[in-house]
């Protein structure tokens, strides 16, 4: 199983109906074979300034090499991540 969660922080102005847009236009992701999981997470801590998070599960790495190469998530990221998004980090985990 492979966890995979990134945190992100958009371009747009908090609560505005860009930012919205984008976040309703993201769970085009969950529909993608292989994707289990999928959620869009507030980020509430004082620790750090990114805004959300998007987490998901993989049943194994092809489940996630096949999401990764998939047209929607391809699309996704070359039409809305790279222009909307102003900085990211990217974590995947295995159980121990």
């Amino acid at each position: 199983m492979i966890r995979h969660t990134v945190v992100f922080t958009l371009k747009h102005p908090a609560r505005s109906a860009e930012e919205g847009a984008f976040l309703r236009d993201a769970k085009v992701l969950a529909g993608i074979p292989g994707v289990e999981d999928f959620e869009q997470l507030r980020q509430v801590s004082p620790k750090t300034d990114f805004a959300f998070g998007f987490a998901m599960r993989f049943a194994d790495a092809a489940a996630y090499a096949s999401y990764n190469e998939h047209p929607d998530h391809v699309a996704f990221v070359r039409d809305r991540w790279q222009p909307e998004v102003e900085r990211f980090m990217e974590i995947d985990y295995q159980p121990l």
